[in-house]
């Protein structure tokens, strides 16, 4: 059967006919764009650390600069990203970041020299974790308003199961076929494969598409995006609470995913219990998605967000303390938990409190920050493990930190139109 040439134009006009809403799509669609940000991601890279490091002979030390300062350039991508998607749309700007970071991982993949790997480090966090998770941010928030709260947890469900996936295959063509095959086969998932895709089913909002929001009558708010501008944004106490907390989570997460099988092999497990804490992680994070979502409906964004924090905190005094399976197994599902909320949140927050207009801006700027937090974590760990031949002391600081934005997310004022 052929397809007309203006098929891919009018499919959410085709699926509108079925009662089916195309906002659905576009989240699905922004989830696996989500996932492909894996190589330019600290976990992501945290699968093939230890490898990278034996092949270009670098330290651990050597290897956290180089990665701060990859993420500190790379996070300057967030700031043209969000004012590209408010004008171009999210079809052009998918595609093309799918294409380049594609192309990015797949010279990754035969790179042998430092400073090539470096530059190419730079592009891939600034190309993935940076201008790819804005695009696949605001993708949701542009096309959901009343229903954001469950269409963010379904976006979280599915990209959870994505990275859970990809986590234990990638792990998996690394152990055996080694980290650069691994590279090269992500290259070619995102180039052509999402470029293509994104061209293809990726919209701007459904008034683009002449469709009403979540299929109910336009109104005149819907029709002119009104919301927030990024000052205004900044200067609500609430938008720095929230974006330090899930910018502090992203600090401990990446430290913790970039050295993970060093942290455990401190404590005496081998890197399979590394890659089993992984897939624990990535299974409760999808759990923690389903009970944020859940509990986003009931409980204010201020009490969520503590008790994500709470829990954090928990996870952080108990590492340093992991001596069986059990115990590591537990602080997975803690862990997986804490960052199901937060993601959750993270991705809730910013269209339900300061509306869609410039919803791109202002989730860039967030991103920004938890991409500089990112960048912070594994230099952090490398530092206190180099100067006390432990990663303990820099836990215990960082759970002290966590639980005081634990309490600060409880008291915060809240603007009005993010409460459920």
């Amino acid at each position: 059967m052929t397809l007309p040439a203006a098929f891919p134009t009018k499919l959410p006009a085709l699926l509108g006919r079925t009662r089916f809403y195309y906002g659905w799509v576009v989240v699905a669609l922004a989830a696996v764009a989500m996932v492909g940000t894996l190589p330019g991601r600290t976990q992501g890279l945290g699968l093939i650390t230890e490898s990278l490091l034996q092949d270009l002979r670098l330290s651990r030390v050597e290897f956290a600069h180089m990665n701060l300062w990859a993420t500190l350039l790379g996070s300057l991508c967030c700031i043209g990203i969000g004012r590209l998607q408010d004008r171009l749309g999210s079809r052009i700007i998918l595609a093309t970041v799918a294409a380049l970071l594609g192309a990015v991982v797949l010279l990754m993949s035969v790179t042998t020299g430092t400073m090539m790997m470096f530059a190419l480090l730079v592009l891939s966090r600034g190309l993935g974790q940076s201008a790819l998770s804005v695009v696949s941010l605001a993708m949701v928030g542009q096309w959901f308003r009343r229903r954001l709260p469950a269409a963010m947890a379904f976006y979280s469900i599915t990209l959870s199961i994505g990275f859970m996936a990809a986590f234990p295959i990638v792990g998996e063509i690394v152990k055996r076929e080694g980290w650069r095959t691994a590279w090269a086969a992500i290259g070619w998932c995102l180039l052509p494969g999402l470029a293509l895709l994104g061209w293809w089913l990726a919209r701007r909002s459904p008034e683009e598409c002449g469709l009403a929001q979540e299929g109910a009558a336009a109104t005149a708010d819907d029709l002119t995006n009104a919301g927030a501008t990024l000052g205004q944004a900044l200067r609500t106490p609430a938008f720095w609470v929230f974006a330090v907390a899930s910018s502090t989570y992203n600090l401990v997460a990446s430290g913790v995913g970039l050295f993970n099988e060093s942290i455990l092999a401190e404590r005496g497990f081998p890197a399979d219990i590394y890659h089993r804490s992984l897939v624990f992680v990535a299974l409760f994070s999808l759990v923690g998605n389903f009970l944020g979502g859940w509990l986003a409906s009931r409980w204010s964004m201020s009490r969520l967000m503590a008790l994500a924090m709470a829990l954090l905190s928990l996870a952080l005094l108990s590492l340093p303390s992991l001596t069986t399976l059990a115990h590591v197994d537990a602080f997975s599902v803690v862990m997986g938990l804490a960052g199901g909320f937060v993601i959750v949140i993270f991705f809730s927050f910013w269209a339900k409190a300061f509306g869609r207009a410039h919803l791109g801006r202002i989730t860039g700027t967030a991103q920004m920050m938890t991409v500089l937090a990112s960048a912070l974590g594994p230099i952090l760990l490398a530092r206190c493990h180099s100067l006390t031949g432990s990663y303990a002391a820099v836990f215990y600081a960082l759970a002290a930190v966590v639980a005081a934005l634990g309490v600060a997310a409880w008291i915060v004022r809240v603007p009005a139109s993010a409460q459920p």
